[in-house]
């Protein structure tokens, strides 16, 4: 009976902590164009595990599909970022941030405007 107990045990351990291979994940990302868009995408593309990556552009939604045993959301996010875009939990360094064409400074209220229209 012990026997039977520990490997319904094990069974259950092992199914517990199993990783998903098609996590759907949905973020804000900063970006107001489609040259932010291509950025952002390519940066979640790099991530080793991202199988899908579609940001909305009026939305700043950042869609994902991935595999949690190849990589993780805050490995996703610090490629984002590293690219100059900001993420909730995490800011582009200044660096990174005035890498991006003039077009896409998403931080300047004017550039903002520009893209509403």
């Amino acid at each position: 009976m012990k026997i039977i107990i520990v490997i319904i045990a094990m069974f259950f351990s092992t199914f517990g902590f199993a990783q998903n291979k098609n996590a759907k994940v949905s973020l804000e990302v900063d970006g107001v164009c489609m040259m932010c868009k291509s950025r952002i995408e390519k940066a979640s593309y790099k991530t080793k595990g991202v199988k899908s990556a579609v940001w909305d552009v009026k939305t700043h939604e950042l869609k994902l599909v991935f595999d949690e045993r190849k990589t993780d959301l805050a490995t996703i996010k610090k490629n984002i970022v590293a690219v100059g875009h900001d993420t909730k939990e995490l800011k582009a360094t200044d660096e990174a941030y005035n890498s991006v064409h003039p077009c896409c400074k998403y931080r300047d209220e004017d550039v903002k405007v520009d893209h509403d229209n």
